[in-house]
């Protein structure tokens, strides 16, 4: 019996670096989740950070409602940024030396600033992020979530195959 290449030529074309890595994130996020949604009965999701961070801060009902949550709110977005500083130490020390920073990119700050812009504002339209959605909205076979992340994903590679038509670059 011959088996056919083809499968590993593009599992190899996908990820270069192998899927170890990518295996050992997803199980991470997925305990991560997990943890979360038994500890508080709440599914983890980013895009209500700032709004549970300003009810440190504000009086307002619609910041107050996440008081009983904001600390572990806190706490996982935290664990985001810390976690992804430690893979780039872990992964790319040696191009946080050469390059002075592993956070380098070639886009333009404002493509960026807009870019969050139009994050943010979807994040509000579609009643939560694509994490939210993706990680627990789809573990739990929530109809509202699938359609959503099958409108990101349509949304992106739309946009990310016109900007390639156009030859934007960053």
């Amino acid at each position: 019996m011959v088996t056919d290449p083809l499968p590993l030529q593009l599992t190899a074309e996908l990820f270069p670096n192998g899927i170890g890595r990518y295996a050992i994130g997803g199980l991470l996020v997925g305990l991560g989740v997990t943890v979360i949604y038994l500890g508080t009965g709440i599914s983890a999701g980013a895009s209500t950070f700032l709004e549970s961070t300003l009810s440190y801060v504000s009086a307002q009902s619609r910041f107050q409602r996440y008081v009983s949550s904001r600390d572990w709110r806190l706490a996982f977005t935290l664990g985001i940024v810390l976690g992804a500083g430690a893979y780039a130490l872990v992964y790319q020390g040696e191009a946080w030396v050469i390059r002075g920073s592993a956070w380098a990119t070639d886009v333009q700050p404002w493509r960026l600033l807009v870019g969050g812009v139009f994050v943010g504002v979807g994040t509000r339209v579609g009643k939560g992020c694509t994490s939210g959605h993706g990680v627990c909205g789809v573990g739990s076979a929530s109809k509202t979530s699938i359609v959503g992340v099958v409108t990101f994903l349509a949304v992106a590679i739309v946009t990310a195959q016109l900007v390639a038509a156009l030859g934007v670059s960053p």
